[in-house]
């Protein structure tokens, strides 16, 4: 199995004809994901790729049985696609455009747990369930199926990981990058709850970065409710307090969210912390083992 996307999911594309649009459509399509519908207002009727195009989220649901979406629209339109999709009915969101207004996200988080839909990120590098369906940019060939769960709130790191963990032979159940920003719609727990329920899942790496306390909280529903390993990676340890790091919550304020509180916390509930990210597929080893 895998976590929130599968081979059964069927994906429509929000913002389908501008240029990421169109070019990671292509990507997705030529992996093997079930892209059936793209949306852009105004230019319903076109296809991309052979993906027809329809002017709403509501017409591309009830037509083509469309069950997750991706948006590929700017940042000062990225809330009302969201809202635009969920009261379309489908069940997961990836948001990967950046720089969504904190506010906005709050705002719109709020109506997806009504009702009861699943937004990844935003500013984030979608979710990819190797072998079954690829819903964002990340680079799809060096996924490889398996029973590691990655969730990861940094894109570039999440690739690092996965290149090391496939040289090791280590496959992918899901991989999930959460995005970085203060507020998003998917988080550490969330996915971790879906890892410990998911029968494909053998052990996952948690990757966090300074800013925040959700690694600390992470550490605390680990030590309470998951029974497969956890190992995990920190980044930003040479950060200095006071400056954002790569991403919106990526920052240390009143000494809080520093790398070294997450590691401890990490520690205490008993996740191996690696130092460096090559480092990880011998944690990975020693947990299975365990």
């Amino acid at each position: 199995m895998s976590i929130f996307v599968d081979e059964n999911t069927r994906v429509c594309v929000q913002g389908i004809t501008g240029r990421d649009g169109a070019f990671h459509t292509k990507g997705m399509v030529e992996y093997g994901t079930k892209v059936v519908a793209g949306v852009t207002p105004g230019k319903g009727g076109q296809d991309v790729d052979g993906v027809p195009v329809f002017d709403t989220m509501k017409d591309a649901v009830e037509k083509t049985g469309a069950n997750a979406s991706i948006l590929f629209v700017p940042a000062k339109f990225a809330a009302g696609a969201v809202t635009e999709a969920a009261e379309a009915g489908v069940g997961v969101i990836v948001a990967i455009s950046e720089g969504v207004p904190t506010l906005e996200v709050s705002k719109i988080y709020q109506k997806l747990d009504r009702l009861g839909t699943r937004m990844i990120g935003p500013n984030c590098p979608g979710i990819i369930s190797p072998g079954k369906c690829k819903l964002g940019i990340m680079p799809g060939w060096i996924h490889k199926e398996g029973g590691i769960g990655v969730v990861s709130r940094s894109g570039t790191l999440t690739y690092e990981v996965v290149d090391q963990l496939g040289r090791h032979g280590f496959g992918q159940s899901t991989v999930i990058g959460i995005g970085g920003d203060p507020i998003i719609g998917t988080n550490f727990i969330d996915s971790l709850t879906a890892y410990q329920e998911d029968p494909q899942t053998e052990a996952v790496v948690l990757i966090g970065e300074i800013g925040g306390t959700d690694e600390e909280q992470a550490a605390d529903f680990v030590k309470a409710n998951m029974t497969k390993p956890v190992v995990s990676f920190i980044a930003g340890r040479t950060a200095p307090p006071g400056k954002r790091m790569g991403h919106a919550g990526a920052i240390i304020a009143g000494g809080k969210g520093t790398a070294q509180e997450k590691i401890e916390a990490l520690t205490a509930a008993g996740v191996p912390v690696a130092d460096r990210p090559s480092e990880i597929p011998e944690l990975i080893k020693e947990a299975l083992k365990a």
